[in-house]
């Protein structure tokens, strides 16, 4: 069970989405409060701790990447983590660089939701890799061939297979089997893993 001083905050202005995720986490053993917008949430930092966010991306006033923006501003250091739809991966992308932990693509997935905020808050105190790590996961990017390279791009850029496959000269199949490749030989769980460790390494 998470201790109750850790509390994850839930950013969404879909309030059926907001008490879902509430009620997963609570389910989870979390403590959770939710919040309808940004700017609500920017309003109640200082009456609650925080132990990571997660918010939507796209919302009324602040968006998910300006409220990230905005906590950079202030100094916050808790983990925050992206809800988004599959078009709002380009975003999704561009808030993992300016520090989010991870993103998860709506509809959420209970169990990659909980596995996220878990990982986020176990992470949250642990240093970068060190230099055997980078230097291993660099290992790994380095068996690429060209063309996953290009593929590569493509996800980071959050151009779909069929973009990809126009952009490329090649079959949607194809497309497919080299993300598969990319998946299988960086051993990257999921999207926002593989993602995550080209950033790290200036992909």
């Amino acid at each position: 069970m998470t201790p109750v001083e850790t509390i994850v905050h839930v950013v969404d202005d879909d309030a059926a989405i907001r008490h879902s995720v509430v009620f997963q986490l609570e389910t989870a053993g979390y403590a959770a409060r939710h919040h309808a917008s940004a700017e609500a949430f920017l309003e109640s930092l200082a009456q609650a701790p925080v132990g990571c966010v997660v918010t939507d991306v796209r919302m009324p006033g602040l968006n998910g990447l300006e409220l990230v923006h905005r906590l950079n501003a202030l100094g916050f250091k808790a983990p925050i983590i992206m809800m988004t739809g599959h078009g709002d991966i380009p975003l999704a992308v561009e808030a993992m660089k300016a520090g989010v932990v991870d993103f998860i693509e709506k509809p959420l997935d209970d169990d990659i939701l909980l596995r996220a905020i878990a990982s986020a808050l176990s992470n949250a105190a642990t240093p970068e890799p060190d230099d055997a790590q980078k230097r291993q996961r660099m290992a790994k990017f380095d068996t690429l061939t060209p063309r996953e390279r290009d593929v590569l791009a493509g996800v980071i850029a959050g151009r779909p297979n069929k973009i990809m496959a126009y952009d490329l000269g090649i079959s949607q199949r194809t497309i497919e089997v080299h993300r598969a490749a990319l998946m299988a030989k960086t051993g990257a769980a999921n999207l926002s893993e593989l993602i995550r460790m080209a950033l790290s390494l200036g992909y």
